[in-house]
């Protein structure tokens, strides 16, 4: 196994379990690595620090183990991800009645990172962000057979869209594992008692965002008797919750037509009157800015991420602020407005910040009445505070 020995003095973070090894810290490569190959990580002075996934780029090394125990083995793989399942099971995620779908492996959360995995009622959809990650894919197949057993219906892997591209890597597409009589490449799923139809193979991401549960929940507390405008409404997650809760109408707006064809078979499933549901497959911006002023009394503003990486923050920031002012500005006296940011480099601090800028752009009186996060099932280590990339605000505006 290649050894990484870091510069003196650079082994702090890792003393502090931190997961990631900066290339910069590093003073020596015993080895020739290549990427996706588990190295040992050793201090100055040669002791053992870490065993991780060496990788090329500015984090030259992805954390599996702070001990000695054998990385290599299938059995971390299996205990690994048993821990992760004890996580969901300790949160009243698994086995659940009224809620099947559960993010199962959030990376450095549960870790493992470069990995997340979906659990979608007996269907688990993963996603390598990292070489290391994707080489180890038929191993974490064979560690989620043995954790689930029969309760297991398939295993897909949609890692083309992740996985670094790197010369050998075959990023295409499909199921490793599929029970017998398995067919279909969606089925319908319960959050909370909701219904909702997820196609794993052509949706966004895994096919749902998990991670808006517990939100998607508090939109529902606070709809009835409201008109509600659902704004980047993908499949129309918030907009089933607004309407089994009571709204009188709800608007969901979407730039994707495969999207809103997915949210009109949603509304269908959940047996909604056609007249209590509009669907416009239009830019965001452009609606809203033709939106006659107090039309919506609770307005969702949940725009995919604007900043995937340092370089695009500033635009980010303009944009966020661009986008709540306008919504801001539209929503009825006494109105809500829930406004999310799932970009990781935007903290909390600086989306605060956007949206503060946008109301007194407005000029109108807004309070905050609460501030929203990402659910347990995506779990943040403490150790890696920028896990926790989900941040969201309601605000009261008068």
């Amino acid at each position: 196994m290649t050894k990484i020995i870091l510069k003196k003095g650079r082994e702090e973070s890792l003393l502090r379990y931190h997961p990631w090894v900066f290339s910069g810290a590093i003073a020596q490569v015993s080895g020739q690595p290549s990427e996706g190959d588990i190295v040992g990580v050793f201090a100055h002075d040669g002791s053992f620090l870490a065993y991780g996934h060496y990788q090329v780029g500015s984090i030259a090394v992805r954390v599996l183990s702070f001990s000695g125990e054998d990385v290599l083995g299938p059995d971390f793989w299996t205990n690994t991800i048993r821990r992760a399942l004890n996580v969901r099971t300790a949160a009243g995620l698994y086995p659940g009645e009224k809620t099947n779908c559960f993010r199962l492996v959030h990376g450095e959360g549960d870790g493992l990172p470069g990995l997340i995995i979906d659990w979608y009622d007996g269907v688990c959809v993963m996603q390598a962000h990292s070489v290391g990650m994707f080489r180890a894919k038929n191993a974490i197949c064979s560690a989620l057979k043995e954790v689930f057993g029969d309760d297991l219906k398939a295993v897909y892997d949609k890692s083309s869209g992740t996985a670094p591209f790197k010369a050998g890597l075959d990023l295409v597409d499909g199921y490793l594992f599929k029970a017998e009589g398995f067919k279909d490449d969606e089925q319908v799923v319960l959050e909370n008692g909701n219904k909702f139809l997820v196609n794993w193979t052509e949706g966004q991401k895994t096919g749902f965002f998990l991670d808006q549960r517990e939100n998607r929940a508090l939109v529902g507390k606070y709809s009835r008797g409201r008109n509600v405008l659902n704004m980047f409404c993908y499949t129309g997650g918030f907009s089933v919750y607004a309407l089994n809760n009571g709204a009188v109408h709800v608007d969901s707006v979407d730039s994707s037509k495969k999207a809103m064809d997915m949210v009109a078979r949603n509304m269908c499933l959940n047996g909604f009157d056609p007249s209590a549901h509009g669907e416009s497959c239009a830019d965001a911006m452009e609606f809203l800015r033709d939106v006659p002023e107090d039309k919506y009394d609770l307005i969702i503003v949940d725009p995919p991420a604007f900043a995937k990486h340092r370089g695009a923050l500033s635009n980010a920031l303009r944009a966020y602020q661009r986008l709540n002012a306008a919504a801001i500005s539209k929503v009825a006296p006494g109105g809500l407005v829930f406004t999310f940011s799932c970009s990781q480099v935007v903290d909390k601090e600086a989306f605060a910040l956007a949206v503060f800028s946008a109301a007194a752009q407005t000029g109108r009186s807004v309070r905050i009445l609460d501030r929203l996060n990402q659910p347990a099932d995506h779990a943040v280590n403490i150790y890696h505070p920028e896990g926790e990339y989900l941040k969201g605000l309601l605000l009261y505006v008068e």
